[in-house]
C-alpha cells in the first residue's frame, strides 16, 4: 500500500478537530514528498541532524515540528524554523529555547512534556515538579515562548486499560493547566500508531504517526 493510501486510511479514522503529525523519522525526503503530494503538511522529527537536512531539501510550506529529545546544544539549530516543539521536558530546555527564539526574533511554540508512563526510560517532566516551576520566577520571565499545550506518550504495553489510564491522566492535567494559559493553550498531543484510537477516545487533539504511513523503520 502506498504512502498516500495509508494516509487516507488514517485520516478517515480521525475526527475533526485534531491534528495528525506523520513522523517521518528514519525515511527518505522521498517519502515525505509523497504524503506532502497528498496534502499532509505537518511533520515530526526526532532527531536535529534529520530535521534540519529535511527541513533544507524540502518545501518549505511544511510545518515541521520536533518531537523527540532535544538537548539544549541543539536548540539553536532548529529555532529559526522549527513550528512546535513538543518535548519540552525541562527548565533548561525550555529557557534555552526562549534565548535562542529571542536570538532570532521569534517566538516558539512549545508543549510541555509530562511522564505518565510507568517506565522510567520514557523522558518528561514530573507533573508536581512542573506545577512548582510554572509558579517561578524563571519561568514568568520567558516571553519569546508561547505554551501551547502538553504532550505524553503511554506505557508500552498490550493492555488497553493501563493505556486509556495514562492518556486520562494527561487529558486531566492539561484540563488542570488550561486555566493558567488561556485559549492558546489547545494541544493534548498523544497517540501514536498503535494507540492512537485510545488517545482521541480520550481527547487527543494531534497525534503523532509514523509506522502506520510510511512503514517499518529502515
Amino acid at each position: 500500500m502506498s504512502v498516500s493510501s495509508r494516509l487516507s486510511e488514517i485520516r478517515a479514522t480521525l475526527p475533526e478537530g485534531v491534528t495528525l503529525v506523520a513522523v517521518s523519522k528514519f525515511h527518505p525526503a522521498e517519502a515525505v514528498i509523497e504524503a506532502y503530494g497528498a496534502g499532509q503538511r505537518v511533520f515530526g522529527e526526532s532527531r536535529v541532524q534529520e530535521l534540519v537536512a529535511k527541513y533544507e531539501a524540502l518545501p518549505k510550506d511544511i510545518e515541521w515540528q520536533m518531537i523527540g529529545h532535544l538537548q539544549t546544544n541543539k536548540v539553536r539549530a532548529i529555532v529559526p524554523f522549527v513550528s512546535l516543539v513538543q518535548s519540552v521536558d525541562s527548565a533548561r530546555l525550555l529557557e534555552c529555547i526562549d534565548r535562542e527564539a529571542l536570538r532570532c526574533g521569534r517566538t516558539i511554540d512549545c508543549l510541555l512534556e509530562i511522564h505518565v508512563a510507568q517506565e522510567e526510560t520514557k523522558s518528561g517532566w514530573d507533573y508536581c515538579e512542573l506545577k512548582t516551576y510554572l509558579q517561578s520566577d524563571a519561568f514568568a520571565q520567558l516571553h519569546n515562548i508561547r505554551i501551547r499545550g502538553i504532550m505524553g506518550m503511554a506505557t508500552n504495553t498490550d493492555d488497553a486499560a493501563v493505556v486509556r489510564s495514562d492518556f486520562g491522566r494527561l487529558a486531566a492535567i492539561k484540563d488542570e493547566l488550561a486555566p493558567m494559559f488561556g485559549a492558546d493553550f489547545d494541544i493534548l498531543s498523544m497517540g501514536m500508531s498503535d494507540d492512537y484510537p485510545i488517545a482521541v477516545d480520550c481527547g487527543s487533539t494531534m497525534v503523532r504517526i509514523g509506522s502506520s504511513i510510511f512503514g517499518a523503520r529502515v
